[in-house]
């Protein structure tokens, strides 16, 4: 399956999915493994409540979004590919934050909480033919494609690995 085009997804995504390097969703997931994996071996514990500036989150907030954006992603990806045809709602990314408590969470199980997430979207991903990849639906009033939805995912991860080694490491 290539690269979601211009056609299927809205342009709020569109520079999350330009930071995809890959023609094909189940190589992008696969490259990004290793990008995720070098990551998490450089952020030491206790560096995990560190913002890096007043009003930004911290690593473990940061993480915590991260975690819930991918599920939220992964639910509008698995209903599009179902065929859902009611609208999926948007969602607040900055008040989810705040009613995360992420400050309470461990650092080391955020981190095997996203591994296994993302394993599991991946499997998801995987299991997905090339018809219901095609599939559109409407999150937030937007159109988008699942294939769109995976490169989306997969943008808004290299988003945050950019932002966290020049601003958090």
């Amino acid at each position: 399956m290539p690269r979601p085009s211009k056609i299927d997804f809205p342009l709020a995504v569109a520079d999350y999915i330009a930071l995809v390097p890959e023609h094909e969703i189940m190589s992008a997931f696969f490259a990004q493994r290793a990008a995720i994996n070098s990551l998490l071996e450089k952020i030491p514990e206790d560096k995990a409540d560190h913002a890096y500036a007043p009003g930004k989150w911290t690593l473990k907030e940061l993480f915590q979004h991260i975690i819930d954006a991918e599920r939220i992603f992964s639910y509008r990806a698995l209903c599009i590919a179902r065929g859902e045809k009611e609208n999926l709602p948007a969602f607040d990314e900055n008040e989810y934050a705040r009613q995360s408590e992420a400050w309470d969470r461990n650092w080391n199980l955020l981190k095997d909480e996203f591994e296994h997430l993302r394993r599991s979207t991946e499997m998801m991903f995987n299991s997905f033919n090339e018809q219901q990849l095609m599939r559109t639906g409407t999150a937030g009033h937007k159109m988008i494609s699942v294939n769109a939805i995976g490169f989306t995912l997969i943008g808004h991860m290299y988003h945050h690995i950019n932002i966290i080694r020049s601003r958090y490491l």
